[in-house]
């Protein structure tokens, strides 16, 4: 037997590993200072690019695709070498596609503080960088598959299935959600409408959360427990098992995030339906990996690489027991757009993925470094300040989410609502905010301990090298089943026809659901006094995207007597054909703003922007008072109108022709409405003298920002007409 010396690439394991460290104190910091902001709103006041609106989604994109994005492909190119006994396919595939997602993470952070946002949960990025996002992924995927067509061991062990589902659903997720028409270099409108938009961005960001966050992380979890415990895995039969029901099961669960919505009810109640199912694989995969270290629980108590990966496996079990809860319908009916939602996340986020990528990182660095950890006592410390951190971030989160969902819902005896301002319940939960803002603090304390002691060990140990290994020549593999062969047996060591059945099992339910939705016109009943926004309107709904509104407001009222009396008319599917993107929200710090339009005035929303204590005393809402002082470009309108148009939004020839004159006439309209606040006037007409003296340019009222996002608020909700009761009787009749 021909026996072969190869080495593997450990440099683009050191690179990845170091962009996680640092890409992770970025994300986390972010976080932090978003979970100050709750408690003092005006922390970045006047600094557009650091709004709230702005850094949430520089937040998440941080943590999930730059801190856990870079820990995947640092696990997975270590793993992956020795499970396959073979170098990565390409050296040049694997740096393209480390320098192109750190690009890509550059690219994020400059874009997104600067509002160039499509509002999409975890695909905010714009067009460009959702191209560059696919030619990396595709490359990574290319390098993973060409490592298993050369390697030197005859079956693809569990780990790698995981990886392989994970880059082939990625890639169809992340292109179908993210299809968009292009107005400008970074700006587009999703190809998609309102609850076919919903639709289709809740199937990626359940399965966001479910391929990128969870089986990559499976397949680190089936290489990295068994390394550091010394053990094999318990169960290779369950293993099998809770790969195919997971990744076929998982893809069905999106429109959990869209109970009670304008969905149609079938596609909901698969949702439920599916949800539900997938308690048992991932249990069976919890199982699978804390059993793996029977008869290593002394070693747990003293290694804190088996600490962390414990209590991660113990933090996706919880997790994944709680999704399914969450998406039956009477606990959905609470805990959707409350801080429940928050507290379930961040258990997921900060256990199952940061306490893993903490143990892998404490597992491989001594070992590539050919040194010993520098110090097992701070990575104790780290272990413990970081497990109460979590325990007082999602605790108090929790408790917040029940508060809110109570007095949301909570009536007086004669029928009104017993919080009827909303700001009641906010202030009702400031000191869990400050709790969670406690818990992340120590969170973050522990990571930046991590990364002293892991920086002490590189300087300790030697320069990582290309790691000399060696394994027998891998002769033909039989096309054919042996005798005695299992299917699966046979399969393992075919990953072209692994990854076809894979992507054929996370296709299924994505087909059955997605398809109708879109086709089937009766799934969404048209509104004949629904009408495209106005020029002016869709500008101004450009800025709500732009400033990152969607992540604080819902447009979204349920069904329900409380929501209802709370907001007006519960939400109809045909009231959302024209919104390219849909902008429903899945989290209400502040009140839903479907109906918002006509219920203040012009003047109240432009105070609310400039100064939101003035109008909302006690309110946690930054302000946003550079809309005030902006000139709004609207040089761009008449493309805008025009890619809508493809898109399916009867705008006619002379409304796009006339649109400059249009939004003159609206912003007109406005502007003269101000004046009737004799406060604006006095202003107003102050600063335009302030300026004709000192020689400054002076902007019309007329030609700023607010005008236009004064515009898009208005025409909330007034598109259809509710008529009085004793109409629907005498109709009736």
């Amino acid at each position: 037997m021909e026996v072969q010396q190869f080495y593997y690439d450990n440099k683009i394991v050191k690179k990845f590993l170091y962009a996680t460290m640092f890409w992770g104190i970025v994300g986390m910091s972010v976080g932090l200072l978003l979970a100050f902001m709750f408690l003092f709103p005006n922390l970045t006041d006047g600094i557009s690019w650091l709004s709230f609106g702005r850094l949430r989604p520089l937040h998440t994109n941080a943590v999930i695709f730059a801190f856990v994005g870079n820990a995947i492909f640092a696990g997975v190119y270590y793993s992956t070498q020795r499970l396959l006994k073979a170098r990565m396919f390409s050296d040049a595939l694997s740096n393209f596609n480390f320098w192109g997602w750190q690009a890509i993470i550059v690219a994020a952070a400059i874009t997104l503080p600067l509002g160039y946002s499509s509002s999409k949960e975890y695909a905010e990025l714009e067009w460009p960088i959702d191209l560059a996002i696919a030619v990396v992924w595709v490359a990574f995927g290319w390098n993973l598959i060409g490592t298993m067509l050369k390697r030197r061991q005859r079956h693809l062990y569990v780990a790698i299935w995981f990886y392989l589902a994970t880059f082939v659903t990625v890639a169809v997720l992340h292109i179908f959600n993210s299809l968009a028409l292009p107005v400008s270099a970074l700006k587009s409108y999703s190809v998609y409408a309102g609850v076919q938009d919903a639709l289709v961005q809740w199937w990626y960001g359940h399965n966001a959360v479910a391929f990128f966050l969870t089986t990559p992380f499976l397949g680190l979890m089936y290489y990295f427990v068994p390394k550091a415990a010394n053990r094999p895995v318990y169960s290779y039969r369950l293993s099998i098992v809770h790969f195919w029901s997971l990744i076929f099961i998982y893809i069905w669960a999106g429109p959990h995030h869209l109970l009670y919505s304008t969905l149609p009810e079938w596609a909901q109640n698969l949702g439920v339906a599916f949800s539900i199912m997938l308690i048992a694989p991932s249990w069976g995969g919890m199982i699978n990996g804390l059993l793996t270290l029977r008869g290593a629980w002394d070693k747990v108590r003293t290694d804190p690489v088996l600490k962390f990966m414990v209590v991660a496996i113990t933090g996706y079990g919880m997790a994944t027991f709680e999704g399914p809860m969450l998406s039956l319908k009477n606990v959905n009916a609470i805990a959707h757009f409350s801080d429940w939602i928050i507290a379930h996340v961040h258990v997921g986020a900060l256990a199952w993925n940061g306490f893993l990528t903490f143990g892998m990182i404490y597992w491989m660095v001594p070992k590539m470094f050919k040194t010993r950890l520098h110090s097992i006592p701070m990575a104790n410390f780290h272990f413990w300040i970081g497990t109460l951190g979590i325990i007082l971030y999602a605790l108090p989160m929790y408790v917040a989410g029940f508060t809110q969902a109570l007095m949301w819902k909570e009536f007086n005896p004669d029928g009104t609502l017993a919080y009827g301002n909303f700001l009641e319940t906010v202030n009702e939960i400031i000191p869990m905010y400050w709790m969670r803002a406690i818990g992340g603090t120590m969170f973050i304390i522990g990571a930046i301990v991590m990364i002293y002691n892991v920086v002490i060990t590189i300087k300790n140990g030697t320069e990582v090298e290309d790691e000399l290994a060696e394994a027998a020549a891998l002769t033909t593999v039989s096309k054919k089943r042996t005798v005695g062969e299992t299917f699966h047996t046979w399969l393992e060591r075919k990953p072209i026809q692994l990854t076809i059945l894979a992507t054929i099992a996370i296709l299924i339910g994505g087909i059955i659901q997605i398809v109708p939705t879109i086709l089937v016109k009766s799934n969404i009943p048209t509104i004949t006094s629904v009408k495209p926004y106005t020029p002016l309107e869709l500008e101004g709904r450009d800025l709500y995207i732009r400033e990152g509104c969607v992540g604080c407001h819902s447009q979204m009222i349920r069904p329900f007597r409380s929501e209802v009396e709370r907001y007006g008319e519960y939400s109809k599917a045909g009231e959302y054909v024209y919104d390219h993107p849909f902008l429903w929200g899945s989290k209400r710090t502040g009140p839903d703003l479907m109906r918002i339009g006509g219920k203040y005035s012009d003047n109240w929303h432009l105070n609310h922007m400039y100064d939101p204590q003035s109008t909302s005393s006690g309110s946690i809402m930054p302000s946003y008072s550079w809309l005030v002082h902006n000139r709004h470009d609207r040089g761009n309108i008449q493309t805008k109108m025009e890619t809508m148009v493809t898109l399916g939004v009867p705008y006619s020839e002379e409304e796009i022709a006339n649109a400059q004159q249009s939004m003159d006439d609206q912003a007109t309209k406005i502007e003269k409405n101000l004046y009737s606040d004799p406060d604006f006037a006095k202003g107003y007409e102050e600063d335009k003298k302030y300026a004709a003296e000192n020689g400054e340019e002076f902007i019309d009222m007329r030609d700023r920002e607010i005008v236009a996002m004064i515009a898009y608020l208005q025409r909330l909700g007034t598109d259809i007409k509710i008529k009085e009761t004793d109409e629907i009787i005498s109709q009736n009749k």
